[in-house]
């Protein structure tokens, strides 16, 4: 299977590594041969047909980027993926919840081109999900993005799978590693100016964290979950948002004396797309602690069911990336 590679950042770099350590395995275990024939990132392009040799690219992105993987002339994102043969192409390009771009462009010249597309980039998802689900309909390609919500913990495909069958009414749960750090910190006694320092420290927030800290990318995955699970057709502005900078250390003792948390809670039903700090009991399943995500899905028969995982890390995502690049393979193989 033939693989192009748009960006090269932590989750990229994570993936080529997987491929590494287990080119063995997932040719015994899945018959899948993942070739990366074309590798972009923001300071070059490599391609080669045959397949890239993943340690030496490594190494390049080492010393300054992809373009010094071998002198030659430089393409464009846009130009690799509409002239290239490949079965897939992998969007890894940093979120841009404003405008989407460059993820949306590429995954619609991926699609265009008749290339399945596999997405850890939220931007797209959560401002343009509809119509690019109804693009890859009408292109007859696949469109996965496991790791998009998550990270490593199988979210979406429990939802989808675990639960088919049955109509899933609701769900809602924490989305957003990052924030549950900080209100957790919280908890022990530090100011949220404090948990938020210690957050950057241990590399859990950025710089400038409001991306997380005022529920964008809760939001985010919140509308993608909407969409693939309950079958909505929202976006970003269909979503009340609320971060957690309000939150106090009053608040939060408050909670704590009457046996709950404040966790950033994002929550949908058939009408209504939330995201914002609420209070949660600490004999909730999803009231988990530290940097872990948690969801609870409330079905129409099955009562209740909650899935808790590790929201983030490069391999962690690379892992969902692989889920989604074998599955499209069986599917191209059921074909």
């Amino acid at each position: 299977m033939r693989v192009i590679l748009v960006g090269f950042g932590v989750v990229g770099q994570s993936l080529a590594k997987l491929l590494l350590s287990r080119s063995a395995d997932l040719y015994s275990q899945h018959g899948i041969k993942p070739r990366i024939v074309a590798c972009v990132d923001n300071k070059g392009s490599a391609v080669a047909p045959a397949g890239l040799d993943l340690e030496r690219l490594l190494k390049a992105k080492a010393k300054g980027g992809v373009g010094l993987y071998e002198k030659s002339e430089r393409f464009e994102p846009q130009q690799v993926i509409e002239n290239v043969e490949a079965e897939v192409v992998i969007e890894c390009t940093p979120t841009d919840l404003l405008t989407g771009e460059p993820g949306t462009s590429h995954i619609i010249s991926a699609m265009r081109t008749g290339k399945n597309v596999i997405s850890i980039n939220k931007g797209p998802l959560a401002l343009a999900f509809p119509s690019l689900i109804e693009l890859a309909n009408y292109n007859g390609v696949m469109f996965r993005f496991s790791g998009t919500v998550g990270g490593g913990t199988p979210i979406l495909e429990f939802a989808k799978r675990c639960l088919k069958g049955d109509r899933i009414v609701s769900f809602q749960g924490i989305l957003n590693g990052t924030t549950n750090y900080i209100l957790s910190k919280m908890e022990e006694g530090l100011t949220y100016e404090s948990a938020l320092a210690d957050a950057k420290e241990k590399g859990y927030a950025e710089a400038k964290p409001e991306l997380d800290t005022d529920g964008y990318d809760a939001a985010a995955k919140l509308v993608i979950m909407a969409n693939w699970v309950m079958g909505m057709k929202v976006t970003m502005k269909d979503v009340a948002r609320t971060g957690i900078s309000g939150v106090s250390v009053a608040d939060v003792k408050k909670a704590q004396s009457r046996g709950n948390a404040i966790k950033l809670i994002a929550a949908c039903d058939s009408r209504r797309l939330e995201v914002k700090p609420t209070e949660v009991s600490k004999k909730d399943p999803i009231c988990v602690n530290g940097t872990l995500n948690a969801v609870t899905f409330s079905s129409e028969h099955s009562g209740s069911q909650t899935i808790i995982g590790r929201g983030a890390g490069g391999m962690e995502t690379a892992s969902a990336v692989l889920r989604d690049l074998i599955e499209i393979r069986d599917t191209i193989f059921e074909r």
